[in-house]
């Protein structure tokens, strides 16, 4: 049997998927990066520049920082970035030269391994991604074959794409990615093996979330059929909306014969150690998940239905939920069957959200970034737009204005409007987010680097009690320990 490597999410999918993207801090991560880099995982899926804004806009924290800070105390494990290639932060096509730019910083923070996940698919993009990278100095190069179900993508298509890959001399891995865990054993069974034979040789891995409790039994069938690597979370930040838990995978794959080259006691430590986080923190464990069809249609993928809940909630409207995602696969069947994957789905719900709540009639209200897409700013749709919809949305003003919008800055006009002067890391961070928010996290300074979950409880208690008002005692009680605290009286 087929010795098998493992590539671990929880920093990055894992934390996006059942965390929002707003789990982890500098702290969490720094902690735990060392025990991380002796498990024996292959790679690390570690950031995005969705992960980055993250870091600035929530935590004001230096996302620049926290790269070389982990790379640091990993010196042994490739860091991988994914990109959706001509976008950093904003969703706003990038100058090449921007990308270029961005690649270079990321290689000189520690990332060497990076993912290029065009969402249409558009390999001409990808191969110019791929080639950027490479001259940024980037190791390792995968390109992603998003998965879906839908008239258009079978297994000639993605055949194709696996053989534009193996042509390609900047690409060295492909990964089968799918965001909403939709990839029967049995659909895997004729897929990887399409895929393969297609490859030249290259290594194929696995990513499949475990949304509807399929892909730990799908990686199981994935592990015959010659895939080099699969893709998992540890502790709380496997199973759930993340990938198939990285313990549990391990065993299974072992009983089945194969070898897969891990330290169990650290993969313990480090799931266990996300376990005392999630508790700590009061954030959710990811928990294998009963089998729902309703996800093979609106294939939504762990971390944007997440977000989607939060976002429901903070309206006041989580009584609306089946409602809106009812309405995501109307809205997605319309707009060709976009693949579920950054940023369509954001697309794709934020025109459902705005149907369903907007009070008017169904695209009364088009967000700017849907209008783009039809367009062809983000590539050309896999299937037709629904034609009473292009010609409602092609008929808005607004539709116009964006048909004719100026080309992406170059470095040097970035440069022009946000100084000469302005370090590299600082200018990527300002051209893809509100200048505000970089002001804020530059105001924040150095994040802090030290964690500890069991002292959570304890440092909890001592910020609340410095919040109210000055008091003459103070009495913990707790079977098997009292103590009283008095203050000095003069």
């Amino acid at each position: 049997m087929a010795d098998l490597q493992l590539v671990d999410v929880s920093l990055r999918d894992g934390n996006q998927s059942l965390w929002g993207a707003t789990g982890l801090r500098t702290a969490h991560i720094a902690q735990i990066a060392p025990v991380m880099n002796r498990v024996g995982f292959r790679a690390l899926d570690y950031s995005s520049s969705t992960a980055m804004g993250v870091s600035v806009r929530t935590h004001r924290e230096n996302p620049w920082h926290l790269l070389r800070l982990t790379r640091a105390a990993m010196p042994d494990t490739l860091l991988q970035f994914i990109g959706t290639g001509f976008r950093f932060i904003s969703w706003e096509k990038a100058h090449p030269e921007v990308m270029g730019l961005v690649y270079r910083c990321l290689v000189n923070a520690g990332m060497d391994r990076f993912v290029v996940l065009d969402p249409t698919h558009d390999m001409d993009a990808v191969r110019e991604t791929a080639g950027i990278i490479k001259s940024a100095g980037g190791k390792e190069v995968i390109a992603a074959l998003t998965y879906t179900v839908s008239a258009a993508h079978d297994d000639a298509f993605y055949a194709g794409i696996a053989a534009q890959v193996a042509a390609c001399a900047n690409i060295d891995r492909a990964y089968i990615k799918d965001p909403a865990g939709i990839l029967t054993p049995e659909r895997a069974r004729a897929l990887i093996p399409a895929v393969l034979g297609r490859l030249g040789g290259k290594p194929l891995e696995l990513h499949a979330h475990a949304s509807l409790g399929l892909s730990p039994l799908t990686c199981l069938a994935a592990a015959g059929l010659g895939v080099a690597a699969l893709q998992v979370g540890c502790g709380a930040l496997g199973n759930g909306t993340s990938l198939p838990d990285a313990e549990r995978l391990t065993a299974n794959l072992r009983a089945s014969g194969h070898a897969v080259d891990v330290d169990d006691r650290l993969l313990a430590a480090v799931a266990r150690y996300f376990d005392a986080l999630a508790l700590a923190e009061g954030l959710p464990a990811g928990k294998p998940r009963e089998f729902d069809a309703a996800f093979m249609t609106h294939q939504v993928a762990g971390g944007v239905m997440t977000t989607l809940r939060r976002q429901l909630a903070e309206l006041g409207m989580e009584h609306r939920f089946g409602e809106v995602m009812a309405e995501i696969t109307v809205v997605r069947a319309e707009l060709g069957y976009p693949i579920m994957v950054t940023p369509f789905p954001q697309m794709v719900i934020g025109q459902a959200l705005a149907n369903v709540l907007g009070g008017g009639a169904r695209y009364d209200q088009v967000p700017d970034q849907v209008i783009r897409y039809v367009l062809g700013s983000f590539g050309k749709p896999t299937m037709p737009v629904e034609p009473s919809v292009l010609d409602r949305i092609l008929a808005r003003p607004r539709a116009r204005e964006l048909a004719v919008e100026p080309p992406p800055l170059s470095v040097s006009e970035l440069r022009h409007r946000f100084g000469e002067r302005v370090p590299d890391e600082e200018l990527l961070l300002r051209f893809g987010m509100p200048g505000g928010e970089v002001d804020g996290m530059l105001a924040a300074g150095p994040a802090v680097t030290h964690y500890n979950p069991a002292a959570q409880p304890v440092l909890r208690l001592l910020r609340e009690l410095g919040r109210r008002p000055a008091a003459a005692a103070l009495t913990v009680d707790k079977p098997g320990l009292r103590l009283s605290l008095k203050g000095h009286q003069e």
